[in-house]
Formats: structure tokens, sequence, C-alpha cells
């Protein structure tokens, strides 16, 4: 299992409205069941640590090319991805691998 991180850098005091976006990009691939759900979560500066950032989080089994074969984009996808890039600076994928139970080594 692994857990999958989206992060975009927004434009200064974008980011509530970028991370509104997101949120609605994950929705539409939930619904095509593409992803499980996922979590948004965003620093518009009130916060400590990096600020106008917005995240979209998930976990999947596998790690799957968005290319890969006979995968359909959800159409909702492409406009919103058009508003998201008028907000933002950049944009970088993070994967890790989820500690589960069966994975987990004893401690002594």
């Amino acid at each position: 299992m692994y857990v999958i991180r989206r992060v975009w850098t927004v434009q200064p005091r974008q980011a509530r409205q970028a991370a509104s976006i997101v949120a609605e990009m994950g929705k539409a691939y939930e619904e095509a069941d593409q992803r499980s759900p996922v979590q948004v979560y965003f620093n518009g500066g009130t916060l400590p640590g990096e600020k106008d950032r917005v995240y979209m989080e998930w976990t999947a089994e596998v790690i799957d090319s968005p290319y890969r074969g006979g995968n359909v984009f959800p159409e909702r996808t492409g406009k919103l991805g058009a508003k998201l890039r008028e907000l933002t600076t950049g944009s970088w994928i993070e994967f890790y691998e989820l500690l589960t139970e069966d994975k987990a080594l004893p401690v002594d």
C-alpha cells in the first residue's frame, strides 16, 4: 500500500481557492473509481510551515501510470486543471510506502 501526495505551490492568497479546485478534482477521480478517498489540505500563510501550498493525498495498492493503456481521465478534470494552472506556480508528486501491520518488523 502506498500514500501518494500531490503538492502545488500557489500564488499568494490563492491557497484556499486552489484547494477548492483540487478537492473537486479529487471527487471526480473518486467518482470514476480511479482513486481512494482523497484528503485536501492547504496553508495560505496563517499557519507555521510552508505557505501558499496545497496538498492532495490518497492511498493506492499499486502505483499506476496515468498514461497506462485504457485509462480514461475524468472529463471534469481537464477544465478544473486549467483553472488550477492559473493559480499555481509549480507542482510535484510524492510517493511513500505505507507501513501496514504485515510490513511492520517486531520491536523488542
